[in-house]
């Protein structure tokens, strides 16, 4: 039988496996704030699914339990976060501490975060700015996963990016997109459950389309758009590794399975408050968004996510039953 839990419940279920497996409270906490929230939106790849994962890299050491983040500051408007292999959502929460009044006061402010880790769903992050009526803007880099258009290596990650925007009270715009078709955590997802994938996803070893999952997970990913897609992976590797100093794709571990050291990948934050740039700028997203609402059949970029997690906040989070029983061993 599934299992049914309240938000608060889910969230000292997430926090108490985690601590189980190795990771400080401090460390587990801002991590399973974000499990919690993505189930919340939906995104059930993120959620709980991911936890086992998580633990296994707490065991194996490609995270550290008790990692101590530090944060620098560079400039007014410059800081840096060393994670210390541990979680990136920690770092990320130490870091914001630091950038959204520094955002505020001075128009805009930057955030680098080194030696991390699987940041989870990287619209979360953002979304935390744009709570904050600021302009949110995150990448982060993956395990290399997107050969170049022609190649058969991967060279870059599904390396997302997103930007989230506030208007009229709530997160109104939420873009959140990889570099690929689609998250390889999708994937991941279907290969555990023997479901096939849909063509056009991704590639086997030899670059040819398949519809295997887990052929899939031994080849390589899509880019979304062709080479637009490489291009947009190839700008988050540059902003998330080459700007931090952290891992490139093609140096990270996987984020997958228990082979190797810590990946050490990166992330990168952008926070801009737009009232220090246009005495207009809630008017022109408020225009923006009905040139979209009014259209019959479209909707705003994140709607959906935003729409199941207003929904869900009093409805209980259901874990499978196997899910919940590899949980409870852990």
């Amino acid at each position: 039988m599934d299992s049914q839990f309240t938000k608060d419940h889910a969230l000292e279920l997430a926090k108490n496996t985690l601590v189980a497996s190795g990771a400080t409270e401090e460390n587990a906490l801002p991590l399973a704030h974000g499990i919690v929230a993505a189930e919340l939106e939906g995104i059930k790849s993120h959620g709980f699914h991911y936890l086992p994962i998580y633990c296994l890299h707490l065991k194996c050491k490609k995270v550290r339990g008790m990692a101590d983040p530090v944060v620098n500051l560079k400039s007014d408007v410059a800081f840096t976060v060393n994670a210390d292999n541990g979680f990136a959502h920690r770092a990320i929460t130490l870091g914001f501490n630091e950038l959204v009044p520094a955002a505020k006061k001075n128009g805009i402010a930057s955030l680098s975060i080194s030696n991390s880790y699987n940041c989870g769903v990287l619209g979360y992050h953002t979304q935390a700015l744009a709570k904050e009526k600021l302009i949110g803007i995150g990448f982060t880099n993956a395990p290399a996963s997107i050969a170049p258009l022609g190649g058969k290596n991967p060279v870059v990650g599904t390396n997302p990016i997103s930007i989230a925007i506030h208007n009229q009270g709530n997160v109104k715009i939420l873009i959140d997109q990889s570099a690929s078709v689609v998250a390889k955590s999708e994937i991941s997802v279907r290969a555990k459950s023997g479901e096939s994938i849909p063509t056009g996803w991704a590639f086997d070893a030899d670059g040819n389309n398949t519809t295997d999952a887990a052929t899939a997970l031994k080849g390589t990913m899509a880019p979304s758009g062709g080479y637009k897609g490489f291009g947009i992976g190839l700008l988050v590797e540059i902003m998330t590794a080459c700007l931090t100093g952290s891992s490139l794709g093609i140096e990270a571990s996987s984020f997958a399975d228990d082979k190797g050291g810590p990946p050490g990948t990166g992330q990168f934050f952008i926070a801009i408050n737009p009232d220090l740039y246009s005495d207009s700028f809630e008017d022109k997203i408020s225009s923006l968004v009905k040139a979209i609402e009014t259209q019959e059949g479209s909707r705003i970029p994140g709607s959906k996510r935003l729409k199941n997690a207003k929904s869900s906040l009093n409805k209980p989070i259901i874990i499978k039953e196997e899910l919940y029983n590899r949980i409870i061993a852990l």
